[in-house]
């Protein structure tokens, strides 16, 4: 295999130099080329098309999230972030990964210990990883239409951040327009025929491999509507064109920050703007179309009347019958986006996520999917009582599993035992927490990532009389590694695009038992 080319982006010479170096003391890699600032990244990836980007997020004149966006849109191309272990950088971390890119890396930090060789270690494995999934074509990259990129870094800026006022107290009373069961909360195609039909032609035509000595090529078009923007490419920018952006929207200088929005202007913002929609799915011609993120539900008091009378009984005791439990990986951020924010808040049922992540990661990730979710998204705790219309999150470096409650009803386990199938948290050990657990209806969802992790447990909760097991389906997955282990070995039922995950979610929870045998 030849050697695998790499652009490091950093505004920092030392860190590019310590960078480069990091990278070169492994012979299947060479770094072609270094940038001061995104705008420089943009222009080498268009002209030099690497194979992979190391790039900083803070930086001054356009900054790592910006750059990563261009980048998006005129040269897809596997981008792994370097991020801060702070506050600030696993917020921007996790938009990066719902923006397209591949992985992360965190920055040497003295509180935790994480020194340049470690740093290293982990630049090195995800370099391997990409080569692998570059070299097997299982790598997935996907076009974003410009329009599509400034609508969602407009929904993105606008979540409420950490330290920015609180939400409603009140988080059980958030509501959002009632979804039929068969339809997607974005407006796609309501399921059955259609939906059937859809997914045959996606599966059929599939996302084109990439070529890295050829220019992407153009989307498919669809005609622009009122409610569907223009999504025609956008034009190549020159370099000039490129550092004009960037002086205007980035940071103009290293640590400068953007104003903060007046006490109560976040929510109001929440409640008002709406990222532009699109079609969902690949493009059939060309570059393969990213499908846009879902935007976030309007969160307002929910009437009495929102909840159908059996959910409002359940829900008033925190009592369920249904539970669903999710595992995800490389590419997970962006699919979990997708499939919270189609959840409605009368869902009665309590959703179990995992999805590999570093401890902190986890805590913002969990943020911003309680930004765009009409149920509560938290970061799990040990001895959590899991109720109906709640999600919890493992916490990165914790392995979580569902325990039976000896006074009633149910808790989160948290555990530092050893790594399960290479990682903790496990998809594998909370699926197994399931297992066994048959007075619940349990309904099992694997999603991109690389590995096998959840493929295991899934077979054993089919053999279990689970009431659904779902793989997402390869076309949308940034990494069919994960879902292909339990196709494979038989523990899937059914595989869905990603859009069309949410609704098959929605429609088995709320199908009565009796339908279920």
């Amino acid at each position: 295999m030849s050697e695998f080319t790499v652009l490091v982006v950093d505004d920092s010479p030392f860190m590019r130099k310590l960078v480069g170096d990091l990278i070169a003391s492994d012979s299947a890699f060479k770094v072609v080329a270094t940038a001061a600032d995104g705008a420089e990244a943009v222009d080498r990836v268009c002209g030099l098309r690497p194979d992979i980007v190391i790039m900083d997020l803070e930086m001054p004149a356009m900054n790592g999230l910006e750059a990563l966006k261009l980048i998006m849109t005129q040269c897809p191309t596997p981008v792994v972030m370097m991020s801060a272990v702070t506050d600030r950088g696993t917020r921007d971390t996790i938009r990066a990964l719902q923006f397209g890119a591949f992985d992360f890396v965190r920055k040497p930090d003295g509180a935790l210990k994480l020194d340049v060789s470690q740093m290293g270690e982990m630049l090195i494995e995800k370099l391997h990883m990409a080569r692998e999934l570059v070299a097997s074509g299982a790598l997935r990259l996907r076009r974003m239409p410009e329009a599509e990129a400034e609508a969602r870094v407009e929904a993105q800026d606008e979540t409420p951040a950490a330290g920015d006022d609180p939400p409603s107290a009140d988080r059980q009373s958030r509501t959002v327009a009632d979804t039929p069961a068969g339809t997607s909360a974005s407006g796609g195609d309501p399921l059955g025929a259609a939906g059937a039909l859809a997914r045959a032609e996606t599966a059929a035509a599939g996302p084109p491999p990439r070529d890295a000595d050829a220019p992407p090529s153009a989307p498919a078009v669809m005609p622009p509507t009122a409610e569907q923007p223009d999504k025609r490419p956008p034009p190549r920018r020159s370099l000039e064109e490129l550092r004009a952006f960037g002086r205007t929207s980035g940071p103009q200088a290293p640590g400068e920050r953007p104003a903060r929005r007046p006490p109560g202007a976040q929510d109001e913002a929440n409640r008002t703007k709406r990222p532009a929609g699109g079609p969902a799915g690949a493009a059939k011609d060309g570059a393969a179309a990213m499908p846009p993120l879902r935007p976030g539900p309007r969160r307002a008091d929910a009437a009495p009347e929102a909840l159908p009378p059996e959910a409002a009984v359940l829900r008033a005791h925190g009592a369920f019958t249904d539970i669903v439990a999710i595992g995800t990986s490389t590419g997970g951020p962006r699919a979990l986006h997708e499939v919270m924010s189609a959840i409605p808040a009368s869902f009665p049922a309590p959703i179990l996520i995992v999805q590999h992540m570093p401890p902190k990661f986890t805590h913002s990730l969990a943020q911003r999917l309680d930004s765009c979710s009409a149920i509560e998204v938290r970061e799990a705790e040990d001895g959590d009582r899991v109720v109906a219309g709640h999600a919890y999150l493992a916490p990165g470096g914790k392995h979580m599993r569902l325990q039976k409650d000896p006074h009633g009803g149910y808790r989160i386990a948290l555990s530092e035992d050893q790594p399960v199938s290479g990682h903790r948290p496990s998809v594998d050990v909370m699926f197994d927490s399931l297992v066994g657990r048959r007075e619940l209806r349990r309904h099992v969802v694997l999603m991109t990532g690389m590995g096998s992790d959840g493929a295991r447990a899934m077979k054993a909760l089919r053999d279990d009389g689970a009431a659904l097991l779902i793989a997402e389906a390869e076309e949308t997955c940034v990494v069919y590694g994960m879902p292909r282990s339990a196709v494979e070995n038989g523990a899937a039922q059914a595989q869905f695009p990603l859009q069309q995950i949410a609704p098959e979610l929605i429609r088995s929870v709320e199908r009565p038992r009796a339908k279920q045998h």
